[in-house]
């Protein structure tokens, strides 16, 4: 893999997604394994309620920060598109607190296992060094249409 630097990629070419359901801001790590965001939380984002970014937004977050690590994949290694993906399942979700308006959080994502287009993680968002939810995660992507 070339030497890129990630915190200059558009979030945007990586991810199916468009505004206004972006909801995370730049990768920040990617490996193997881990990949991270970091998402400063807009107080017009649509997952914002009463000045605090919901809990809905949190796993969209999570979510979104998988889709990152395929786009990241898909684009820089094996050249090809942006795939669709879908939540699967969302378990063992624990919500700490919600991060307000304005502030940043950070996201890390465990990969456990990937099989046959599904993918298996543990992921916690964190605001300002305190855990704001932790969670499993399982995500299945659509193939490739021949």
């Amino acid at each position: 893999m070339e030497n890129i630097n990630l915190e200059s990629i558009d979030i945007h070419t990586l991810l199916p997604q468009q505004e206004p359901f972006v909801m995370v801001g730049r990768l920040t790590h990617y490996d193997d394994e881990n990949v991270e965001t970091t998402t400063t939380i807009a107080p017009d984002n649509i997952f914002v309620d009463n000045g605090e970014f919901s809990s809905a937004g949190m796993i969209e977050n999570i979510a979104q920060t998988c889709a990152a690590r395929i786009g990241f994949i898909n684009k820089y290694i094996l050249k090809k598109g942006v795939q669709i993906g879908v939540i699967g399942n969302v378990r063992k979700l624990k919500i700490n607190g919600h991060p307000k308006a304005g502030s940043t959080i950070t996201t890390h994502v465990q990969i456990i296992e990937e099989l046959m287009g599904v993918t298996l993680a543990v992921a916690t968002v964190s605001c300002n060094g305190t855990l704001m939810a932790q969670s499993q995660i399982k995500l299945a992507v659509k193939e490739d249409e021949k």
